[in-house]
């Protein structure tokens, strides 16, 4: 029996897969469950336009990212003040969140704090450190950055 699957099934296949599986799994388990249904001409056909949507939505959102990350790859003198002892050591560390702030107050470009990742370890010292920030999936940019003394 040929089955369209509803979502992501592990040694089956994935979401809007069509799969062949015997009568009994699909109609014992599979369909009861809501995990799939049957893959009828109309359901082939309905599913067929879900993915060109689908494809249609996601092109949209990755031209959207990528004119994102050019305007990410503009950020160039970010500094960000922290309290600092002589030596150089901060007192805490810098964070995703202050790097979001710093971002925001410089160059006026809003960015998610959840999409800003620290290159590297803690940020615990006076200098220049990097991060990367997430505009989508698989496109990223990477921005350096400076502590500096307050």
């Amino acid at each position: 029996m040929e089955i369209i699957l509803k979502q992501d099934m592990s040694n089956l296949g994935y979401k809007d897969d069509i799969v062949k599986v015997k009568d009994g799994y699909a109609n014992n388990y599979l369909i009861p469950q809501g995990y799939a249904m049957i893959a009828t001409a109309s359901n082939k056909k309905m599913v067929a336009e879900n993915l060109k949507q689908r494809a249609f939505k996601e092109e949209k959102m990755r031209q959207d990212a990528e004119i994102l990350a050019a305007s990410y790859a503009k950020i160039e003198g970010l500094k960000i003040g922290a309290k600092a002892s002589e030596n150089g050591k901060i007192f805490g560390s810098v964070n995703s969140i202050q790097i979001a702030d710093a971002i925001k107050s410089q160059f006026d470009i809003e960015v998610d704090r959840k999409r800003i990742e620290i290159v590297g370890e803690a940020i615990k010292a006076i200098g220049t450190h990097k991060a990367t920030i997430s505009a989508y999936k698989g496109i990223k940019t990477e921005i350096t950055f400076e502590v500096v003394a307050e």
